[in-house]
């Protein structure tokens, strides 16, 4: 019998699935119906159901953690609302905006900064919406590039994306067409050829960038997928979130970036948790991270290091928070530390 590709989308099939416990149904319960729940096949058969800490699933699994909230914690913690000029669209930086083509993910993290924005409940765009999406860019000449996001743009299909992806191309001032995905990890399969065509816009240059957080989710399915990406010549990026329990020790974490470097993904950011509702279980702290970073430093390929970012609650857009490894002592004069913790000066001194 063919094996099933629907999510798990219930906290009954959660229970059949032995993902969770029928006892603690009652504690998980409201945790599933304030947030959207799916995890595909793909991500159910990463689950080792025998370590109740398995980093799989502390990201799709529902917790009862999630109904608590903490101070500083908002429905919108980057300020998507605060920079949507028309439905559908985010214009926070200059020379690019976001487009929100779908609310719909294949997969439904637990720590989603848009987890009360996203999911079947969720308002998408209509005809009507989409048009005035499309006429905002279109009316924008300083807009450079286009960041295609949700929900999973790759959650459409084929002719849907094509047909996205052919009004931006006919945009004059539009140079690049940047897509952020979970798809190929979590649902290798809808990666076909006829969605990867359906990606490239004559004159237009694509990225796709993914999202991964455990070296267990490059799967060979997986792996593959991405290879059907890069080698119809679009260019791949990674973006990770630094979680509680699932990437926070330096092995995982180098073990990832190197994963996406042999998959031919370049690293991109690794993102400080946002501070979206119920999610405090699983962010670290900045000082966690920042050690996490200088443990990369030096000791695997710069092809592997990402750019630790915050994004500036209120919607003042990314900035880096890695370490620092330069101070100044004067004019011109500098203390710098090596990937072993030696410090130099510079210039030298004579």
């Amino acid at each position: 019998m063919k094996a099933s590709r629907k999510p798990l989308r219930h906290l009954s099939a959660l229970i059949d699935a032995g993902l969770v416990e029928a006892q603690h149904s009652a504690a998980l319960t409201e945790a599933t119906q304030r947030y959207a729940v799916a995890i595909t096949p793909a991500m159910t058969a990463l689950i080792d159901r025998g370590d109740p800490a398995d980093p799989i699933a502390r990201q799709f699994v529902p917790d009862p953690a999630e109904c608590q909230r903490r101070p500083g914690e908002t429905a919108d913690p980057i300020g998507d609302f605060a920079h949507s000029p028309v439905d559908g669209i985010v214009h926070r930086y200059p020379d690019r905006v976001l487009l929100k083509l779908t609310h719909l993910c294949a997969v439904y993290c637990r720590f989603c900064f848009r987890r009360e924005m996203i999911g079947p409940a969720a308002r998408g765009l209509d005809k009507e919406g989409l048009e005035r999406a499309f006429a905002y860019i279109a009316a924008h000449p300083e807009i450079w590039e286009v960041i295609l996001t949700g929900g999973d743009p790759l959650i459409l299909s084929p002719r849907r994306l094509k047909q996205a992806v052919a009004r931006l191309a006919a945009i004059p001032h539009l140079a690049v067409i940047r897509v952020h995905t979970r798809v190929p990890v979590a649902d290798p399969a809808r990666i076909t050829p006829a969605l990867v065509r359906a990606l490239k816009a004559p004159g237009k240059a694509t990225y796709v960038v993914l999202h991964a957080n455990h070296p267990r989710e490059l799967t060979a399915a997986a792996r593959s997928a991405c290879a059907r990406i890069v080698d119809a010549g679009i260019p791949m990026l990674s973006q990770s979130v630094l979680l509680r329990g699932v990437n926070d020790d330096p092995q995982t974490l180098a073990a990832l970036m190197r994963a996406f470097v042999a998959c031919r993904i370049k690293p991109y950011y690794l993102h400080h948790a946002d501070l979206a509702p119920g999610t405090a279980h699983l962010r670290t702290t900045i000082e966690e991270g920042q050690d996490l970073m200088r443990g990369l430093h030096g000791r695997v390929s710069g092809l592997c290091q990402p750019t630790y970012v915050l994004d500036i609650p209120g919607g003042h857009g990314k900035s880096p928070i890695g370490p620092t490894y330069l101070v100044a002592d004067s004019p011109g004069r500098y203390r710098i530390e090596d990937f072993n913790g030696g410090i130099h000066c510079y210039p030298p001194t004579t």
